[in-house]
Parts: C-alpha cells; structure tokens; sequence
C-alpha cells in the first residue's frame, strides 16, 4: 500500500496534457478480440486499470506488441478458450470492473464467454442487467453456477433484434455493440449510451468493416457482417482527466494551459465549471483557466439555488460531481450536488467536512456546499482514498489546503490518473509518494 504525503498551499502554473480516457481505452481494448488481424490502439493511458485489462487479455493469449509508450498492436489469432475456465482467469475479473466488457466479443466471435462479478469501485450498486439482457435478446443463453458465482454465456449464433435499454449504461451499451456488429442481421439499439467512449468504439468498428449508424444518437443501427479485420485507432483525451485539471486550477493555480483536450468532445463540461463562476477559456484545442482570486457560483435565472446533478450523455458525467464539490467548498455561495446515478459515491464528504468545508450530506445522493470564498483555507488532514474520482478529488482538497496531508490507498488514484503526482509536481505541486 502506498500513500500521498502533500504540502498544502503551492501555486500551480504551467502548461499539462491530459491522459488518453480510460474508459474508452478499456472499450476499444476488449474490441481487438473481434479479429484475428492486428488492431493498432494510440494514446493508451498508462494507469493500473487499463494495465491489468492489457494483461488480461495476454493471459487469454493475444498477442501485445507495445510499440511506443501508450502505442500497442493486439492480435487475437490464438485465443484460449480454456482460459476462461480456469480459476485464476475468474479470479482477476472480480478484481477489474472491465473485464465484464469481454462478454460481447467473446460471445460474437467464439461463440462462448465466462464472467464473475467484476470488480471496480464500490460508489454503490452496479447491477450487470442491461449487459445481460441486451445479450441475450441477441439470441444468447445464461447459466449460473451458484457455488462459483459465474455466468456461462453461449450461443451458435447472434440474431439481431430491436431492444429497448432499461437504462443508457455505457458499458452495457458497449459490450451490445460489440456482440451485435458480428450478429445475423440487423440490431436496433434505443436508449444506447452516446457518451464520446460510445462514439470512439463505433468509430473503431465501422473501420474494421462493421456497420453502424447513427453513432453520437441514443438510437444505434447495427447491420451484421461476417468478419471484421485490422484497423488503427487513437484514443481521445481523457474527459475526466480534463475536468479534474479544471478544478485544480481554479482552486490552487496561478494561470493553467491544459493542451490538447479535443475541445468538443467535452460537452457540458466547461460550461458546468463556468457555474460555479469559474473562466475556462478556450484557446484552438486548449484550455486556459487563470489565476481565481473568487469564483462565485451562479443561481439560475428564476434566483433559486443552484444545483448541480449528473446525466446520461450529454449531460453532466458523474464521474466529475467529486471534484465538483471539492471545488465548490472555495467558491462564493452554495451549491446542490446531487449524485443520481451511485448511492455511496458521497461518503468521502466526511474527511472534507474533517478538513474544515462546511458542507452538509443531506442522503446518500445530495450534499449542500457552503463555499468558503477563500476566507478559511481547508486544514491538511488524513485520509483515504475509497474510489478513483473521490482520490483525485480529497488530492485537490489537499494542494489548496493549509498544512500538510497524508492520503492513503493511493492504488485507487493510480487505477485513473497516469503517474499524477510527478505531472503535478511539475506545475509545482509538493507531493510525495511513500510506502506505507
């Protein structure tokens, strides 16, 4: 186990690149088992998730050749199937919330695939329904085996069909797409995820010879073809990471350039952080955010309080109401955040309220932020990290704090964000990593 040592109050400044996204790294790796032929994936992040699903699928036989940093060429010509059988293969799906999107390729191409309760953060409940019953509206059978808690899933062959998604889930719009673009026939997929991780994947696909439209839509057409083949991708910046670097900024920088964020695949982002009165400028494909004395959060036109709430894309990710609400406990003026999607994605507000923000969680889904303006700084502290977005999140707390502070559990961190602390410490951050 490793913790985060970070002396609180430097000025950051200075120019950063985000990372490529993890989530659509994740995707587009699962994707190579499609093919036999080499699939060319840029801009892969260096992070513990993303690592272990490379492993993985290696251990599954697939040949990685890493050409570059963050370049790789995968080959699935020799797939085990027995792997998949075996204990130990099982054993690291319950320890990588990706390993679930193998489902779709596998079953596409080979006909079978095997999955145990895959692992992740634990922000709440995660249920694994709409994977599972878009799968097997495209023809295939489940069989669960209680004592080992695993699903067999099987089919001779994937028919297409129209389903109608319970919830836009963007791994279980993914792994559908990818069990479908090898499917007999024609799928119709409504109420599909469009987050840019979606677009990514489908784009991928359609230059490996699928056939998908209304990619950017939450109404996916898939035409079925009989084989895909070799192609090369790049993944996008990493949306998350950008947002995170945003918050940063207005809290603790002194005039930040984030490079190269593919501006619009951002979507409501910066206009979210504009709410809380913070100035993102954009500048071609980069961010500039400068020096906030204050940041005053808006209320809307009608004069009532601001809120703050996540959405299926193109509303606002998640995976940024953390870091949100870590920036808000500075600004000028309260703030609602509501969490919808995870019920114990909140619960590190504790080690804020510990570190001196005032800050009230009314359920498990909604905290009230008093913002402090600057006038009481927070207080280093200790803590840990339970989740990747909390991590990064009580991170930021701790750069804009007084004093000195310790956060452990940092392989949580590292699972998201590609080698944080030196990229920081570059713009001129204090931070020390140690073991524990």
């Amino acid at each position: 186990m490793s913790s985060f040592i970070i002396e609180g109050g430097h000025c950051l400044t200075g120019e950063i690149v985000p990372q490529g996204a993890k989530n659509e790294a994740l995707e587009v790796i699962c994707a190579t088992l499609l093919t036999p032929e080499p699939v060319r994936i840029k801009n892969v992040p260096d992070i513990s998730d993303v690592n272990h699903q490379i492993r993985l699928l290696e251990d599954l036989g697939v040949k990685v050749t890493r050409n570059a940093p963050g370049d790789y060429t995968f080959q699935a010509d020799d797939v085990n199937l027995d792997y998949v059988q075996s204990d130990e293969f099982l054993s690291r799906c319950t320890k990588l919330r990706g390993s679930v999107m193998l489902i779709g390729p596998m079953v596409a191409r080979f006909g079978c695939a095997v999955v145990a309760k895959p692992g992740g953060d634990k922000i709440g409940r995660r249920r694994l329904d709409t994977h599972f019953l878009g799968i097997q509206k495209l023809g295939a059978k489940f069989d669960y085996d209680a004592e080992r808690e695993v699903y067999t899933i099987h089919s001779d062959r994937l028919c297409g069909t129209y389903m109608l998604l319970d919830e836009a889930s963007v791994t279980g719009t993914a792994n559908i797409i990818m069990a479908a673009v090898l499917a007999m026939g024609t799928t119709t997929i409504y109420n599909a995820a469009c987050e840019p991780y979606i677009q990514q994947l489908c784009h991928l696909l359609n230059r490996m010879g699928a056939n998908i439209s209304g990619i950017a839509s939450n109404l996916l057409t898939i035409v079925g073809v009989s084989s895909l083949h070799g192609a090369s991708h790049a993944v996008l910046p990493d949306m998350i990471e950008v947002g995170s670097f945003i918050g940063m900024a207005a809290m603790v920088g002194d005039g930040i350039r984030i490079k190269n964020v593919c501006y619009e695949q951002l979507g409501i982002i910066p206009y979210t952080f504009s709410r809380l009165g913070i100035q993102v400028i954009r500048s071609g494909e980069d961010l500039l955010v400068p020096r906030h004395e204050h940041y005053e959060i808006e209320s809307f036109l009608d004069g009532s309080f601001m809120t703050l709430s996540d959405a299926p894309w193109p509303g606002l990710t998640p995976d940024l109401l953390s870091v949100l609400l870590v920036v808000a406990t500075q600004a000028k003026g309260s703030v609602l955040i509501h969490q919808k999607m995870f019920e114990s994605r909140l619960f590190f507000v504790d080690k804020l309220i510990d570190m001196g923000a005032q800050i009230i969680l009314c359920d498990p889904h909604r905290a009230v932020v008093v913002g402090h303006d600057h006038q009481i700084r927070l207080r280093g502290g200790r803590m840990t990290s339970p989740d990747i977005r909390a991590g990064i999140a009580l991170l930021i707390a701790a750069l804009s704090a007084d004093g000195t502070s310790r956060i452990s559990n940092i392989e949580q961190i590292d699972r998201g964000y590609e080698d944080i602390e030196r990229r920081l410490n570059a713009l001129g951050a204090c931070i020390k990593r140690v073991e524990d």
